[in-house]
């Protein structure tokens, strides 16, 4: 009976102990793209001369994230 009781609540603990770890990681992942990764795609595709690339791919992040902005001030 003890055993069983450990084990749920083992993985009870350790479950949500999961859960937060994707939530962080999720959270770190998404500034790290937004900081590092998008600009350094953004500049090798300046780079290797694909501005017709480029150019749509940071208006589009820009448009996106000037709605998100002006949604959060709502």
């Amino acid at each position: 009976m003890l055993s069983l009781l450990f084990i749920i609540f083992f993985f009870w603990i350790f479950g949500k102990m999961i859960g937060f770890a994707f939530r962080a990681s999720w959270g770190i992942m998404k500034i790290m793209f937004t900081l590092v990764f998008l600009p350094l795609i953004l500049f090798g595709l300046l780079i290797r001369g694909l501005v017709y690339i480029a150019l749509p791919v940071l208006l589009v992040v820009g448009l996106y994230s000037l709605i998100k902005h002006v949604q959060d001030e709502v």
